[in-house]
């Protein structure tokens, strides 16, 4: 889960935009400012939370204790379900409240509220997306218990609100004060917790840069002569189909089992009934230069894709005889982490309070989101399926085509309030597939004025097609996120299940972000769901963008839960997910054509079947394989590079580094910097550097393509007459000269002092004031950089952006280790810590163990939470 602010398309651009947020017009008085205020230490600490002694607040029924152990991770426990929520609302805002209301101006698109006009592109996009809108019918159409439950939380943060105001309430809004000294935070609402769902859903949504990147790339061949068979043939290469005979699959065979029954109804499907009409043929491709342009931020360069891993296995395979659950969702790295870690707890479980669960949540989020109850674990992994699809528009005016008749335009007009500046309008667009986002960014735009759509299974470039309306061209998004769901009573549902049958309800409810949901009991039962709101296609596969004039493309309803994925107990004895493919391809619907590869899932399932020949398995034995760090690619360079010919010393020393290597990319380990960086040069040397470019964006992906060349030295793709090479052997010789010397100026020519932790490191940055270009602020919320090993699909997936830099970017967010033969005995991490609150002793107290891979221990029964805590806090209700 997979899940930090957006990152998307313009995902990056976006993303990038609100990374930046500037204080530039009063870069020099902040400077003068921060010397004089913010190295006081009261100015610091008085935003600090109060964690021992009592509290007295107004909306509680009665008292409810907060324990916090050495970590700063509460344990609440209360009488009553809504003082949980309040009390959870209370200690979330106490600790992280900056990062929530950040996150809300995000979501509803009123970013420049806080930051001014730099923000106003960012919250044009935003808006037009609507998540705000979306997550208040969302919460119109919630039953009155779980209402009850988000407006008990929305009063706990009010609880806190209502104490403190500006600096009180953390230190960026002294920092925010100076350049927006009006602003006061509103009172928290249900809608901007659900909100945030659907930012999570945007960070892990799928397939929109992979279906621009085809098209791209489809579009720059034609351009350069080569005929339809040759780009389709090389577009296949560069895009392979998921190796099904290499690599696993999550579900071998679909477990079969008795229909979900639920007194809440799924979201159903909203779509046009428009009349079909005859596919498009097929046309020669034409030149698409402007939208090949648009790629570069489109994508924002190579980078490792987002992924998880999640694991369990059965009691057969364990030491206890009980299953062992392993979770660590793979996100951009984010200070503070987007995980809190707390408990909930109700005094006496009962129908009225049922909660007695722990695990990690989101601040501003009520309940938990992964974790475990006290009869059953769960943990997710980004489904990696295909939720979302462009669609090029005939736009004539106010009016739209669809099957040969004009439709009108959904139009709304909106207001843009900017502080410190005037009012901004907005005029939002909407097709029946979904806001008209062309207009908005530079990429879109540039797709939506030169676009290539998918015609059947054959692309199309739209100048001189025949059958195409007359008009201009926009670009629309069809997302399943941007429907009404039920994903904010799926939380819940998934908190008080039970049993299998509990956590399948609590499935057919999670429909975005869908997610791999993985299960185990007391019992001794595992298994696995796929759910979410997943498309049944027309004509097209989502693989390019799709013709919005003609309805035979659009979506016609959604995959019945019921004939989703499903295992229980399966033969193997575990279940592994790692954003591999969930099924073969003879599965009844399509999913997805843009899997991850499967190297992570196939190492990870090595591992258990090893460890498990050799000796029933532990808990330690997860948490050693969450930190392998075997780089299949490199094993595969390292073998490759046996017979090459290096003529300079320096380089044949580094080639040597690789004759005993063990594939592991230990932070210590000089081989494994050099076999990066040689990746990197040789990636760049094969897609990048040459007259055709290829894009450069999964690297798992480029593994399957440069293993199968590696196996193939007579494949033309080794063939570069820009770089004056043609064949693999001058290919790889150039690039183990170019990593050499590349290495050599970044940590000198000592191959043997080389370390890969140090050229891998992660630099924890604070979402907003961490990127603001002062460094006195920088240097009060940044953190690091920590030498990590790991790298890009590997199990301890620490991602870097392949030919930008070797920087960690995206990590496993958090670590967990549920052991069902004892709750206490499981085992957590995450990546910063509790406190959002910069120099609070748990700012980043958990990094070090992260960087380590090590995990403390999971306080779950009352017994170990009272032996756990160092500060006790009770919140009275007043009078």
């Amino acid at each position: 889960m997979t899940t930090d602010i957006p990152t998307a398309v313009p995902a990056r651009s976006l993303s990038a935009r609100i990374g930046r947020i500037a204080f530039l017009v009063v870069a020099a008085l902040v400077v003068v400012a921060v010397a004089a205020a913010f190295f006081v230490t009261w100015t610091i600490q008085r935003s600090f939370p109060q964690t021992s002694g009592e509290v007295t607040l107004k909306g509680l029924e009665k008292s409810v204790t907060v324990q916090r152990d050495d970590r700063g991770i509460p344990t609440i426990t209360a009488s009553t379900a809504s003082d949980l929520l309040f009390a959870q609302g209370f200690v979330h805002a106490q600790d992280r409240f900056f990062e929530m209301d950040f996150r809300r101006h995000v979501t509803s698109g009123r970013v420049s509220e806080m930051f001014g006009a730099s923000q106003v592109d960012t919250d044009k996009f935003l808006r037009t997306l609507g998540w705000r809108k979306t997550a208040e019918k969302e919460v119109e159409a919630l039953d009155e218990t779980t209402l009850g439950y988000y407006q008990a939380y929305a009063d706990g943060v009010n609880a806190y609100l209502s104490s403190r105001s500006g600096a009180e309430l953390s230190l960026e809004y002294a920092v925010l004060g100076m350049q927006n000294p009006g602003y006061e935070p509103e009172p928290w609402q249900p809608a901007d917790s659900v909100a945030w769902l659907k930012a999570m859903a945007w960070d892990l949504r799928t397939n929109i840069e992979d279906e621009t990147d085809r098209a791209l790339l489809a579009g720059r061949l034609a351009a350069a002569g080569e005929t339809s068979e040759q780009t389709g043939a090389l577009v296949k290469k560069i895009y392979p189909d998921y190796p099904f005979d290499e690599n696993p699959v999550i579900v071998p065979k679909i477990t079969a089992v008795e229909p979900v029954t639920t007194d809440t109804t799924p979201a159903s499907f909203t779509g046009g009934d428009a009349e079909v009409t005859d596919a498009l043929r097929t046309v020669e491709w034409q030149e698409a230069d402007s939208v090949i342009e648009a790629a570069s931020l489109l994508l924002g360069g190579a980078g490792e894709g987002i992924g998880s891993n999640s694991w369990v296995v059965s009691g057969d395979l364990t030491e206890s005889g009980k299953p062992l659950l392993a979770n660590d969702p793979h996100l951009g790295a984010a200070l503070p982490s987007v995980w809190y870690q707390m408990q909930l707890t109700c005094r006496e479980v009962t129908e009225a309070c049922p909660f007695d669960v722990g695990g990690f949540t989101f601040s501003g989020m009520p309940g938990v989101v992964i974790g475990h109850n006290a009869k059953m674990a769960w943990g997710f992994t980004n489904l990696t399926t295909d939720v979302a699809d462009l669609y090029v528009e005939k736009i004539d005016g106010d009016s739209y085509w669809r099957d040969g008749k004009k439709q009108p335009l959904e139009i709304e007009e909106d207001v843009i309030k900017v502080a410190g500046g005037k009012d901004v309008p907005l005029t939002i667009r909407r097709t029946a597939h979904g806001p008209i986002i062309s207009g908005l960014t530079d990429d879109f735009t540039a797709i939506a004025d030169d676009p290539v759509v998918s015609a059947g299974d054959q692309p199309l470039v739209l100048e001189g097609a025949p059958e195409i309306p007359a008009g201009d061209t926009a670009l629309s998004l069809r997302w399943t996120a941007l429907d009404a769901g039920t994903t904010s009573s799926a939380l819940f549902a998934m908190n008080l299940a039970e049993d299998f049958d509990g956590f399948r309800r609590a499935a057919s409810l999670f429909d975005v972000p869908a997610q791999n949901l993985i299960y185990a009991d007391l019992e001794g039962n595992i298994g696995y769901q796929a759910p979410g709101r997943l498309p049944i296609r027309g004509a097209g596969d989502g693989t390019l963008p799709q013709p919005g004039w003609d309805s035979t493309y659009d979506w016609k309803g959604y995959i019945p839960f019921d004939e989703l994925p499903v295992s229980y107990n399966p033969p193997e004895g575990y279940i592994v997910t790692a954003n591999n493919a969930i099924v073969s391809d003879d599965y009844k619907y399509f999913l997805s054509k843009d899997w991850d590869y499967g190297y992570r899932a196939a190492r990870i399932a090595h591992l258990i079947e090893r460890r498990a020949a050799a000796a029933p398995l532990t808990a330690q034995d997860m948490r050693e394989i969450q930190m392998d760090d075997e780089m299949w690619i490199g094993k595969q360079l390292a073998a490759a590079m046996s017979d090459v010919p290096v003529d300079r010393k320096g380089p044949r020393a580094a080639v040597d580094l690789l004759r005993t290597w063990d594939a592991q990319n230990s932070p210590g380990s000089a081989a494994a910097a050099y076999a990066n960086v040689l990746w990197s040069n040789l990636a760049h040397n094969v897609f990048v550097d040459r007259e055709v470019p290829m894009p450069v964006s999964d690297q798992g992906r480029l593994f399957t393509v440069v293993g199968a060349m590696l196996e193939d030295e007579n494949d033309p793709l080794w063939t570069n007459e820009k770089l004056g090479v043609d064949d693999m052997r001058s290919m790889l010789a150039l690039s183990a000269e170019q990593a050499y010397d590349e290495l050599a100026e970044l940590q000198g020519e000592d191959v043997t002092a080389w370390r890969w932790g140090d050229l891998h490191a992660l630099t924890l940055t604070h979402g907003t004031l961490g990127t603001s270009g002062i460094a006195p602020i920088e240097m009060l919320f940044n953190r690091g950089p920590y030498p990590v090993g790991g790298g890009a699909s590997v199990v301890n997936a620490t991602g870097w952006r392949l030919g930008e830099s070797y920087a960690t970017v995206t990590v496993p967010s958090m670590r967990m280790v549920i052991d069902l033969d004892d709750f206490d005995a499981s085992t957590w991490n995450h990546l910063t810590g509790a406190s959002g609150h910069a120099f609070n002793a748990h700012y980043t107290d958990q990094t070090d163990d992260w960087a380590k891979g090590a995990q403390k221990p999971w306080a779950f029964s009352k017994k170990a939470v009272a032996k756990a805590t160092v500060d006790r806090l009770v919140l009275a209700p007043a009078g």
